[in-house]
């Protein structure tokens, strides 16, 4: 369907592409086709297009419901086995085992749950990207008038007139119809760091090959660097235009960045580090408690003859073998640590378990452009013909900048021209008095002024300067090696002829500085008799060359200090980049990224190896450049095989796929919104400190979420062998069921101090990630130290007690005691070099021992099966105690 005159409905392919975006349609079959012209549309035509198309706004992602967010936090392996255990001791009559487990599933989804939201909120209140308003021609009725007027973004349709400005938002994709000097910042679309010149052309081509040669753009890609077409979420960098809607809302180029969308977060193949680590503890422990039960019952069954009156005591061994407090220790922790990112660094997590990945992260892959330079051209220097530093050159360059951005009135300079004009050698209008400018065009590609010396009026100097082949191409003489300075009476007079060899050396050198990073700029003069017509392109011709000025990228005033502080984290910035390889290298060098950033690899070398060996190359390599959006994914994705946690910082549609692919996508608040949609971490800005502080806070929360794992799993691996021998070799149950759960309940609430704790600087120097291998022989060790432990109050008790109910009594309270030195001695980073323990560690474990010893003591000791001892006891238990907190230390010494 199309639009008539008359405001109704025509014929055209609504679903299709927009007619722009394909080739060999000129301008004014375009027009043609949206039933549109130059004067632009009547208020009636965009009504009746609006009604039909819908506004102009990106299709938000679509929010979890309620019940969907909570089936989804309940399906992680050790919620699920909760839930079993849970049924299973509902239906044995456990009936406190089952509330107990109840009410810890229901807290932590209530966390979790929580957690969610409140990032999902302020996550959309990030919505800034889109202009808020667009200046249109619009038309009260067909025969009238096109007048301009500022309309809402929302309110803009395919037909619409738009009119850009430097520093205007594209509002929608458009085809141009007429630009002057236009440029676009595209790099959110497209990862450039330097404006890109656009401009109208009669009949378009279908592919444009990159900027800068190499391979052409890749499909995804090629409409971005047609320079006839401007697109959703660019702006104008300078110049002016005119320009067609053809494409709004979900069918501009910037809403088909989310044809994957961020609601697939990421495909199942690929778990984050999180889900690797917590899947493979959670298999762990399920095994050992699915094998508990039945060793339990058999071990009573086989020496003692009891049947099928202990599967209430089997299941609550299972049970204790259970960290039940981890759903809710993990998203304390977590949670604890987004808030604090969010209040203290205006960080926003987006999922919780991003935080750990963050921690665990020990490769981190960026853009060059924003992050590890400031997106500003700095001066490298200048030299004349013959390679030679000369200042003389760095003045007629500034002196073209001067007079440029004067006469031409462009509303802001060109970052070259405010590069050079920051110089100590920028000119100014005391030796020189401005004629007139030819501003810089994307077609001609250089800029000239015209200036005259006081005195001199009849004789006029043009300045001209822009890119080596360009100003080359228009000069036919080239100054000698002694050159006059810029206030001889006249330009280089003895200058010499410029043959094709010597024209042909000058390129080469050109291209040497852009091979090592630097921007070119050739600059040169001519004398031209003073004339009354205006000067136009056509004078811009028998030059004397001058000699070239170079530019290098501004390093980010952070990003050294930043790089040195990811360094010292253990984590290896690796740089991804569209940009090209020796601008990449140099600025990785001048920062001290890696021991030597070598050579680039290059996209087209990436596509020339398999997975495997880009693997064995990502390991190895530290700059990336020319790299498309498959590229970066396909670099995240090896560097993922090759065993690394990964992180990936972006901003554009271009980095969609590397962010998916990433164990944590993260981005600035600047970023276009389905780049923030996708992510996991939402920064302050592009500015690696702030990484720093999230890998900082992830690492925290993971030691508290890893203290926890190794405190209750080698304290209740201890208890459930000590169980197993104690039954083999009493006469009776060494706890009674009752007896378990209380210890249990209490043992768990004392940990939940493990989620408040502040590991110290020194803890968080290493990637922290909670490894299955490492973590099954950590509590193996100290599981059979504990169970040592117990085996050495068994004697002590039959020694100091007689009957159940004092054995019972002091295998409680001696558990309890033992669990208090655990938390002290084996969470992460524990202060003990200080001498001192954290506020809610401390009052936690004095808690847990002081119940542990009141109450054999008090009225609740008959109730739980529990008699008191003698003092004889606690002098054992004393002994007993002493070794077990020696036997920790020094294992604890050892193993670190």
């Amino acid at each position: 369907m199309a639009w008539g005159r008359d405001g109704q409905a025509a014929v055209l392919p609504a679903a299709a592409p927009p007619p722009a975006a394909g080739p060999g349609l000129t301008r004014l079959e375009v027009l043609r086709r949206l039933d549109a012209g130059p004067r632009g549309l009547t208020d009636a035509e965009a009504d009746v297009r609006l009604a039909r198309y819908g506004e102009n706004h990106l299709p938000e992602s679509r929010t979890t419901r309620g019940l969907l967010r909570v089936a989804r936090s309940l399906r992680d392996p050790f919620t699920m086995m909760l839930l079993v255990l849970g049924a299973v001791s509902a239906v044995v009559a456990s009936w406190g085992t089952a509330c107990v487990i109840t009410v810890l599933v229901a807290v932590s989804c209530a966390l979790r749950t929580t957690g969610e939201i409140r990032a999902e909120r302020a996550s959309a209140a990030l919505r800034d990207l889109v202009a808020g308003t667009a200046t249109v021609r619009r038309r009260s009725r067909p025969d009238g008038p096109a007048a301009t007027r500022e309309v809402p973004v929302e309110q803009i349709v395919p037909g619409d007139v738009v009119c850009l400005g430097p520093g205007d938002l594209i509002p929608a994709d458009v085809r141009l119809l007429s630009a002057a000097g236009l440029t676009v910042h595209q790099g959110m679309l497209t990862g450039e760091s330097a404006p890109v010149a656009k401009h109208p052309v009669e009949v378009p081509v279908a592919v444009i090959p990159r900027q800068g040669g190499g391979q052409p753009a890749t499909p995804e890609l090629s409409g971005f660097h047609h320079p006839h077409l401007c697109f959703q979420g660019s702006s104008v960098a300078s110049g002016s235009a005119t320009a067609v809607v053809v494409a709004t809302g979900a069918a501009t180029q910037f809403a088909r960045g989310q044809a994957a969308g961020p609601r697939r977060r990421r495909p199942r193949a690929a778990p984050t580090a999180f889900d690797r680590s917590v899947d493979g503890i959670s298999w762990i422990l399920i095994r050992f408690m699915l094998l508990t039960p039945p060793l339990v019952l058999m071990a009573n069954a086989a020496v003692r003859g009891r049947g099928l009156e202990t599967l209430p005591f089997a299941v609550a061994v299972a049970v204790g073998m259970t960290p039940e407090m981890l759903p809710v220790i993990v998203t304390t922790a977590l949670s604890r640590g987004s808030a604090r990112l969010a209040r203290e660094s205006d960080v926003i997590v987006r999922r919780l378990p991003a935080l750990h990945d963050a921690g665990a992260m020990d490769v981190l892959c960026v853009d060059k452009t924003g992050t590890l330079t400031q997106d500003r051209p700095i001066v490298d220097g200048a030299a004349d013909p013959y390679g030679r530093p000369d200042p003389a050159v760095l003045r007629w360059a500034a002196l073209n900048s001067w007079w440029t951005v004067h006469l031409a009135e462009l509303p802001e300079p060109d970052p070259l021209d405010e590069a050079l004009l920051g110089t100590d050698s920028a000119a100014d209008d005391t030796g020189f008095d401005g004629v007139d400018a030819l501003p810089f065009d994307p077609e001609r590609r250089i800029a000239t002024a015209v200036v005259s010396r006081p005195g001199a009026w009849a004789r006029h100097i043009l300045v001209t300067k822009g890119a080596a082949a360009e100003v080359l191409e228009r000069c036919t003489r080239l100054r000698m090696p002694e050159p006059e300075e810029c206030g001889a009476s006249l330009p280089f007079p003895d200058a010499v002829p410029l043959d094709d060899a010597t024209r042909a050396d000058l390129l080469t050198r050109a291209a040497a500085h852009a091979e090592e990073g630097l921007r070119v700029v050739a600059v040169a003069v001519a004398e031209r008799r003073a004339g009354g017509d205006a000067y136009t392109p056509e004078d811009e011709r028998d030059l004397v060359f001058v000699g070239f000025v170079t530019f290098h990228d501004a390093v980010a005033d952070t990003a050294a200090d930043a790089l040195t502080a990811l360094s010292e984290r253990g984590i290896t910035v690796k740089v991804l980049t569209g940009d090209h390889p020796g601008t990449a290298v140099r600025i990785c060098r001048s920062l001290g990224l890696g021991p030597d950033p070598g050579a680039a690899v290059t996209g087209r070398d990436i596509d020339a190896l398999d997975d495997d060996a880009l693997a064995e190359l990502a390991r190895t390599t530290t700059v990336f450049a020319r790299c498309t959006p498959a590229h970066k994914a396909r670099v995240v994705t090896a560097l993922r095989r090759a065993g690394h946690t990964t992180g990936f910082l972006g901003d554009g549609v271009n980095d969609l796929p590397a962010l998916r692919a990433a164990d944590v996508g993260m981005c600035p608040r600047g970023a276009v919104d389905v780049a923030r949609e996708t992510c996991d971490v939402v920064l302050a800005s592009k500015d690696l400190t702030a990484i720093d502080r999230t890998v900082a806070e992830g690492r925290r929360s993971s030691g508290n979420v890893a203290s926890y794992l190794r405190v209750t799993i080698s304290s209740n691996l201890g208890n459930v062998i000590a169980m197993l021998v104690a039954g083999a070799i009493l006469p009776f149950l060494p706890m009674l069921p009752a007896q378990v759960l209380v210890q249990n309940l209490l043992f768990d609430i004392a940990q939940l101090a493990l989620a408040f704790d502040n590991p110290p600087d020194a803890a968080l120097r290493r990637p922290l990630m909670l490894r299955p291998d490492r973590f099954l022989r950590f509590v193996t060790a100290y599981g059979g130290l504990n169970a040592a432990a117990d085996i050495a109050t068994f004697g002590a008790l039959w020694w100091a007690t007689d009957g159940d109910d004092p054995f019972h009594a002091g295998w409680f309270t001696e558990n309890l005691l033992t669990q208090a030195l655990v938390i002290t001695l084996l969470r992460t980073g524990r202060r003990a070099a200080e001498g001192r323990t954290p506020g809610p560690i401390r009052l936690a474990t004095a808690g847990l021992a002081a119940i542990g010893l009141a109450v054999p003591i008090t009225p609740l000791a008959p109730l739980l099966g529990m008699g008191p001892l003698p003092l004889r006891y606690y002098a054992a238990l004393g002994i007993v105690l002493t070794a077990y907190a020696t036997a920790l230390a020094l294992t604890r010494k050892r193993r670190q």
